[in-house]
């Protein structure tokens, strides 16, 4: 065929994302299978937000709210935020495309990490910017040398923080002291998808603060990880009006569909639901370092709901032996693959099933 494609998606592949239940039933002829691939909750979803769901049921007919108005006014009242600096969005994915639609030409710079979020790099390509990657320093985002990397031609910076898929973060002196040194004509881009895990006091945990002092910050945030809603694909971002109008330009007329929208109102006010899932994330990691530990095994400290590790064989060949007994974790390259902390019952037969492995 003499059908002719951008340039720009030449190298690009697909992401792929863990693989489903369903898919390694079928394959070993398993009847149970545990995800911890995903990092997913353990715990489901909100009561509330899935009553919130079964209450639209009878309008499935209608085309959801455009404007996403009673999110927007619930997120922005909790935040004590004015509505036009608040957007929501079809999960943290179709964010990140919108901003790199919203702000890159081709040729910009755009700086990023080497091991982090993928879609960062796959939409800086998609529109013909040209990635600077830094290197991590002991698996957590160097941003001294990030400050190195900044020219005239620096477009964007993408900062995840707690990091996916590492687990580590950095404080907010240290964030501090970068947006203090990064030009105002530079979109600085903080991706926070796992800050209801965070247990450490020096982490910027009130980063609505920096909107005020740093209009070239975005802020990014997901119900799909401690809300437990990964299913109906809803996030929203937080920025200046002036961003936040011009991003809107790029978004499709009815990107989050009704049963997300009242379900992340729903989720946004269980508090209890909230609390709970921190408490089976914070007693599972602990579990995990304490066995971790008495196997050898290497891992990042974690600030989220997932742990990065060292196996010390092929991450694919142990991905393949896990699978195979009904267990599905995240390979990433090498000898290190992430794992997603479960229930309690689901981590101790992660680390039964490692120990057969790696032994």
């Amino acid at each position: 065929m003499n059908i002719q494609y951008r340039p720009q998606i030449k190298d690009l592949v697909p992401y792929k994302p863990g693989k489903p239940i369903e898919d390694v039933k079928k394959e070993y002829g398993l009847t149970e299978v545990i995800k911890l691939a995903s990092n997913e909750n353990p715990l489901g979803s909100s009561p509330k937000a899935q009553e919130a769901i079964r209450s639209i049921l009878g309008n499935l007919s209608l085309y959801p709210d455009g404007n996403c108005t009673d999110l927007k006014e619930v997120i922005a009242k909790k935040l004590n935020l004015s509505l036009v600096q608040v957007l929501p969005s079809s999960g943290s994915d179709e964010m990140v495309d919108q901003i790199a639609k919203t702000f890159l030409n081709n040729g910009d710079e755009v700086i990023l990490a080497d091991v982090t979020f993928p879609r960062y790099l796959t939409t800086t390509k998609m529109m013909g910017a040209i990635p600077i990657i830094i290197p991590l320093n002991d698996f957590t985002y160097d941003l001294d040398a990030m400050k190195k990397a900044i020219t005239s031609k620096t477009k964007l910076i993408w900062l995840c923080n707690p990091n996916n898929p590492t687990g580590t973060m950095f404080t907010e002196k240290t964030l501090i002291d970068f947006l203090d040194f990064v030009p105002k004509n530079i979109v600085v881009v903080y991706d926070e998808a796992y800050n209801e895990y965070v247990t450490r006091d020096d982490f910027p945990k009130d980063s609505i603060k920096l909107l005020g002092k740093y209009p070239n910050v975005l802020i990014m945030r997901t119900f799909s990880k401690i809300y437990g809603l990964a299913a109906l694909r809803v996030g929203y971002t937080l920025a200046s009006e002036e961003i936040i109008a011009n991003i809107n330009k790029t978004r499709g007329p009815f990107n989050v569909n009704t049963a997300a929208q009242v379900a992340a109102i729903a989720a946004l006010n269980d508090l209890d639901f909230l609390k709970r899932s921190y408490d089976v994330n914070f007693e599972g990691k602990e579990y995990l370092y304490s066995e971790f530990e008495e196997l050898g095994i290497w891992y990042a400290p974690s600030e989220t709901n997932h742990i990065f590790i060292d196996v010390k064989k092929d991450c694919q060949e142990v991905f393949r032996l896990l699978q195979q007994k009904g267990m599905i974790i995240r390979p990433m390259y090498k000898t290190y693959i992430r794992v997603s902390i479960g229930t309690m019952e689901q981590n101790k037969l992660f680390i039964s099933l490692l120990k057969e492995i790696i032994h």
